[in-house]
């Protein structure tokens, strides 16, 4: 049995922005901001910080690493110190790399990992206690469209997004017998300065700025699954649907794996 409850609108609310030093982060402190109590942007480059919240009256920042639960917990606590909960979570910061077969290293998996599914974890669990002190705490965690279609070179981004997506959803099911929500949040291909790295091409590519907005659209619903641009998720559905044979052919086609260029040389 599920329990109803009125969520606090926005606009009353004390939120925390985890990852707001750039790309989406940084768009969203400036809608979040225009639509909230207090915005509390956490990251770990207090410069950037500090540059992303000029302006803002109600916006401050507390510079935290989500690798580093002892900076977490610490940040917890000026919370408590200063508002005593928090309404919103909004755990976005991540990274990305890309696996080559022909080098296999666990390592890379190991350390995307560590970033953006234990980063999530760390913030949920510093968060958490401050949440429930809320009206009715609300955990917005961001994940990738990637989580609906495993594809080539993607094997630690993508299983760290879904690692993400099954972690926030399996919350929801606990977390709403308490009063609270979660939303996942599935970006398509976002101009940022992490995808400017990209070797591959993005297509429906759009602007920090519009993620935002949606984001934001999403977030004053409470959707669960807060998914965009809609043409691009619904395609990786239908294809992530598909039998696996046809599946393959697709995804396989991708590849750069037997591609001269990209196998190993042998003299």
């Amino acid at each position: 049995m599920t329990h109803k409850h009125q969520a606090l609108p926005m606009a009353e609310q004390v939120i925390w922005l985890i990852g707001a030093s750039s790309g989406i982060g940084a768009a969203l402190v400036d809608e979040l901001q225009k639509n909230c109590k207090a915005l509390i942007i956490s990251a770990r480059n207090e410069d950037k910080l500090q540059e992303v919240a000029t302006g803002f009256d109600n916006v401050s920042i507390i510079p935290v690493d989500i690798t580093q639960p002892s900076t977490l917990a610490q940040a917890a606590q000026q919370l408590t110190d200063r508002f005593g909960h928090v309404d919103t979570l909004v755990a976005n910061a991540g990274t990305a790399e890309y696996v080559d077969v022909n080098h296999f290293d666990a390592a890379l998996i190991r350390r995307v990992h560590e970033t953006n599914f234990m980063g999530l974890v760390n913030c949920v669990e510093a968060a958490l206690p401050l949440l429930r002190k809320s009206q009715s705490g609300y955990i917005v965690g961001v994940s990738s469209s990637v989580a609906y279609l495993p594809m080539p070179r993607a094997q630690a981004y993508g299983s760290s997004k879904a690692a993400v997506s099954h972690f926030l959803e399996a919350m929801r099911a606990d977390l709403v017998h308490l009063g609270m929500d979660v939303s996942i949040v599935c970006p398509g291909f976002v101009k940022t300065p992490l995808t400017d790295k990209n070797d591959f091409p993005m297509p429906m590519r759009i602007s920090a700025e519009d993620a935002a907005r949606y984001m934001v659209k999403g977030m004053q619903k409470r959707q669960f699954e807060i998914h965009f641009p809609k043409r691009f998720s619904y395609l990786l559905k239908l294809i992530g649907n598909l039998p696996d044979f046809l599946r393959l052919r697709i995804t396989a086609s991708m590849s750069r794996a037997g591609t001269p260029d990209n196998k190993d040389s042998h003299s």
